[in-house]
């Protein structure tokens, strides 16, 4: 099958790597985490909307990141959760399958830098701008700011997949657990150099971008607080701000991980197995991150299981 070109033919997807014996614990393991990743996100969305005193530029900016962690979690664990199951020799994809699911996780990765970045503006409004809080983060504003977060990923994403897809086809063996940009392009004989200049360009420039305006903005925000003599200011951005930059250091670990990884062939096995639990670990962190940090978000969480013990 190595010789062949293949238009729309399928692919064989080499899926993650587990031995007979703990394959049913590998599949529970993943449904669990797939189960709370989606009814802790969706709670934390639905919380928002339905409790009025939650609506505040920046809870309504923080539904981006559960949004985003349902987006992550679906495009990579129910596929994962089936390869699982099946023999490595039966786990085959459409092409236009493998294209939708690495869009889709190329989507999420970035959108969890571009996301954080837009919260810690709110956060830099908040506590550098305070008097000046309500005339900047606007209804406006906000859309504005969720819109861009998701449009350049969208964008910088589809790109780097109209480049690979354009490529002809000579292989059909996906060597990883699930579909990437990188995978996609390996099955072409053509020169990719535009693509790994392009994609070495869009990793530089969201990582830059990225560290340079979260440090950039907590910097301000360590100067206004150490500068400072109000007390409660300082409890807020130290309660705020350590659950964002927490979250952001996840997010930023495990992708520093993978791309150090790739570097090192040896450890192949261990790059495919940290590629996945990058995707899926961070997805179920961040409710729990929020939802016990924030202290508004963790009283109403309180008050609706009181209610819900009362009604019982």
């Amino acid at each position: 099958m190595e010789n062949h070109t293949y238009p729309n033919h399928v692919l064989l997807l080499e899926g993650l790597k587990v031995t007979q014996q703990s394959t049913y614990p590998a599949f529970i393991l993943f449904l669990i985490i797939y189960i709370f990743t989606m009814v802790a996100n969706i709670g934390l969305i639905s919380l928002i909307s339905m409790e009025r005193s939650l609506h505040q530029p920046m809870y309504i900016l923080f539904c981006n990141l559960p949004l985003n962690d349902i987006v992550g979690a679906t495009v990579m664990i129910p596929r994962l959760l089936w390869d699982i199951l099946t023999t490595a020799p039966e786990r085959y994809i459409t092409y236009t399958e493998c294209v939708i699911q690495a869009f889709y996780t190329h989507v999420y990765a970035t959108s969890s830098h571009t996301v954080l970045m837009i919260m810690a503006f709110d956060r830099y409004v908040a506590i550098c701008n305070p008097l000046r809080y309500a005339t900047i983060m606007t209804n406006k504003m906000v859309i504005r700011l969720s819109m861009s977060a998701w449009g350049v990923a969208i964008v910088l994403v589809g790109i780097l997949l109209g480049l690979t897809i354009r490529l002809s086809r000579c292989r059909s063996n996906i060597f990883n657990p699930y579909c990437d940009n990188a995978s996609l392009f390996k099955l072409s004989c053509e020169s990719v150099l535009i693509n790994n200049i392009y994609g070495l360009i869009f990793t530089v420039v969201l990582f830059v971008s990225s560290i340079g305006s979260i440090s950039l903005t907590y910097l301000n925000i360590a100067i206004v607080c150490l500068s400072s003599k109000n007390s409660s200011l300082n409890s807020k951005a130290l309660t705020t701000c350590s659950t964002h930059l927490l979250v952001y250091l996840i997010v930023l670990g495990c992708g520093f991980t993978i791309i150090v990884l790739h570097r090192f062939p040896a450890f192949a096995d261990l790059r495919k197995v940290s590629s996945v639990l990058g995707s899926v670990v961070p997805t179920c962190l961040n409710p729990i991150i929020y939802g016990l940090q924030t202290k508004e978000i963790k009283q109403r969480i309180f008050r609706v299981f009181h209610r819900a013990k009362v009604a019982a």
